[in-house]
């Protein structure tokens, strides 16, 4: 059955309608908390829709374009009539914003006496014991981890929290938040001594008796299939769970709802064993030499494949490879470990933690079960697949599709499912992300946006490119975007689908801006954190910035700063990841079209992502730079650009420079 599109005529008015009105109006109590709040007809008929989903306890595919101000939509009738409402973000920087501006900015405007708590997973929280014990065995690689110990230490003796998005000075990904938190495996649990006082106990009992609980999609799913970070308990006293960057769940639910193994989760295992032998059990086993066996087959497991980045489907690796010979030694060597650790575990309880640990994990392999010659595993539709990185190996076991997985959690206690974004549909059309989720059959809408895309920007797509896969294609996409640069003057964002892309461009941008004489500045990703790189860029007020898939979305640039944005090619997924392949074998079983139906939509959905970076404000005008010939040569290119917002539309780069010279002028 396709998704509804829209409400149909004859509906009833909802039960909470004329509040929302009243709410969303003019003289409503959000227009003084606001600021330069206006009403927007778009956001108030999606907070009608959400509040008829709240009062009936049913599910919402709602899409919302930039500028509707989804996020008031749905907070200001989960905030008044949501019962117990769990908030699921798809990064951990929007949980931030909506615990600590959306929602008491919205619990204020309507004196809503609700409590509020924030949930996130355990390792963003100091944890008591591994930071004592990091202090005593002093294990500091660099001298950076030596400054950053010392203020977590202070740290950990002012925060009421214990939440490391508090601690700037240490950056978030500094390694040495790896030994100072705790992970599911190495938590001492009720036996720790420091439990009364542990942040990661203290922020779910919070969430427990909270009417709001913040979490992100990582977060929610992790729990839904390791039941570790607290939302099994919190899920059925929920009356509704709202997901915001819905679009992002498929992919999230994908990773948690599989099963990976890591060589690295064994090299940690051994490092732990190690050491706790030696503490608890030195007498007990040649502690060296048990785990040295073990390090070595998960290390040799590793170089059965020479390059540094592998993506192969079991049907890819030879069966005359070393790889599976190599599989069954880790296999034999890490039972000889567990076979030591069971007559010693009794002698304290890290050491019980390790054998667990390690039962997990041979329990992990021996599940890697497969079939070399069937892509996809009979009955339980999992792709087994392999991942190599530079210095460790994964096997992961993928569900084809996580529909039914999910649906599983869905059912039992009634309660309503918000899912919204600002990109689930292609065309209006909500196919493609229902059926990835379940939700076949569930009311969908989209509302659009209140900004008016004819005259605040034009999509341009350039004449006389080569074809994107050709030699030199990025090349030939700065010739055309140079001119359109500087009679922007800077204010750029290039967005690229590879990471080899975003280094030939700043290379090549850097040698022409210096060349040329242009005075702006280059921001690439990956030279500092995408937050300082937002921060330089917003500051510098000229700039061009070079990212790939992080800069696609959740990145928002209001003003002048950013007048054009330049795609270099449709995102695509690539055609050599496993998992995609595997989906396109079974979908063309069933007589559909892979590229149709999955990849098309799934580029487009991204696309939109992109595009949705130009034109954040009402006062915002630009260019969206879209340079794959594709859009124009192939039939399918039309359901590309219909998705897009409605820009005014151009082939002509004169067009596009006068646009910037009298949007320079106006100025």
């Amino acid at each position: 059955m396709p998704a509804v599109v829209g409400a149909t005529p004859e509906q009833p008015p909802g039960k909470h309608d004329a509040e929302v009105e009243r709410l969303f109006g003019a003289g409503g109590p959000l227009g003084p908390a606001v600021g330069e709040y206006r009403p927007r007809r778009s956001q108030t008929e999606m907070a009608k829709a959400v509040a008829d989903a709240i009062a009936n306890q049913t599910t919402l595919i709602a899409e919302a374009g930039t500028g509707t101000g989804k996020t008031f939509a749905y907070l200001v009738p989960a905030l008044l009539w949501g019962g117990k409402t769990i908030v699921s973000t798809g990064t951990k920087n929007l949980q931030d914003q909506l615990f600590l501006r959306d929602i008491p900015t919205v619990r204020a405007a309507l004196q809503a006496p609700v409590s509020v708590a924030l949930l996130k997973g355990r390792s963003n929280y100091v944890c008591h014991y591994h930071l004592e014990r990091t202090l005593q065995n002093g294990r500091m690689t660099s001298r950076d981890d030596v400054g950053h110990l010392r203020e977590i230490s202070r740290f950990l003796k002012m925060t009421s929290s214990g939440d490391k998005a508090e601690l700037a000075r240490v950056p978030e990904n500094a390694l040495i938040w790896n030994l100072v938190t705790s992970t599911r495996d190495n938590c001492m649990g009720a036996e720790c001594q420091y439990y009364q006082d542990c942040f990661v106990m203290k922020a779910r009992k919070e969430a427990q008796q909270a009417d709001v609980v913040v979490v992100n999609h990582h977060l929610f799913f992790a729990d839904v299939a390791l039941k570790d970070s607290g939302i099994a308990e919190l899920l059925p006293s929920a009356n509704t769970v709202i997901f915001d960057e819905a679009h992002q769940l498929p992919d999230t639910a994908t990773l948690f709802f599989g099963d990976t193994f890591s060589t690295s989760q064994v090299l940690e295992l051994c490092r732990d064993v190690l050491a706790e032998g030696l503490s608890n059990a030195r007498d007990g086993a040649d502690w060296g030499k048990v785990v040295t066996v073990v390090e070595k087959a998960a290390r040799d497991l590793r170089l059965t494949f020479p390059q540094d980045i592998v993506r192969l489907s079991l049907p890819q690796i030879a069966p005359s490879s070393d790889f599976f010979p190599a599989l069954q030694t880790l296999k034999d060597e890490l039972d000889g470990m567990l076979a030591v650790l069971e007559t010693q575990a009794a002698r304290a309880e890290t050491l019980e933690q390790c054998r667990q640990r390690g039962l997990e994990l041979a329990q992990k392999l021996s599940d890697w079960k497969f079939d070399p010659k069937a892509r996809v595993e009979k009955g339980a539709e999992a792709v087994f697949w392999v991942e190599a990185y530079a210095s460790s190996l994964q096997l992961h076991k993928t569900p084809l599709s996580i529909a039914p997985i999910f649906n599983g959690q869905r059912e039992g206690v009634p309660r309503s499912w918000i899912f919204t974004s600002a990109t689930l549909a292609v065309k209006n059309d909500f196919t493609h992300f229902s059926e990835q989720m379940g939700l076949e059959g569930e009311p969908s809408k989209t509302w659009p946006s209140p900004f008016n895309y004819e005259q605040q920007g034009i999509l341009y797509v350039p004449q006389g490119l080569p074809d994107p896969n050709s030699m030199g294609y990025t090349d030939a996409v700065l010739d055309h975007a140079l001119p359109i640069i500087e009679a922007a003057g800077g204010k750029t964002f290039l967005l690229c689908t590879t990471l080899r892309a975003v280094k030939r461009a700043a290379e090549r941008l850097r040698d022409e801006f210096e060349k040329r004489g242009l005075p702006y500045p280059l921001f690439v990703q990956g030279d500092k954190g995408r937050t300082e790189l937002l921060d330089q860029f917003r500051k510098a007020g000229n700039g061009v910035l070079i990212g790939s898939q992080s800069f696609w979305e959740g990145v928002d640039v209001r003003g002048d700063a950013l007048s054009l944005v330049i795609i270099d090619k449709l995102p695509f997924a690539p055609p050599d990841d496993p998992v995609l392949a595997a989906r396109i074998e079974v979908m063309e079983k069933q007589g559909k079209n892979g590229f149709m139906h999955h990849t098309l939509p799934e580029a487009i959905i991204n696309l939109k992502q992109g595009a949705g970076r130009l034109i954040r404000d009402e006062g915002d005008r630009g260019v969206l730079m879209l340079c794959d010939p594709r859009v124009i040569s192939k039939p399918y290119g039309k359901r590309i650009w219909q998705s897009l917002p409605s820009f005014k539309r151009t082939r002509e780069q004169a067009e596009v420079i006068e646009f910037f010279t009298n949007k320079n002028s106006d100025q």
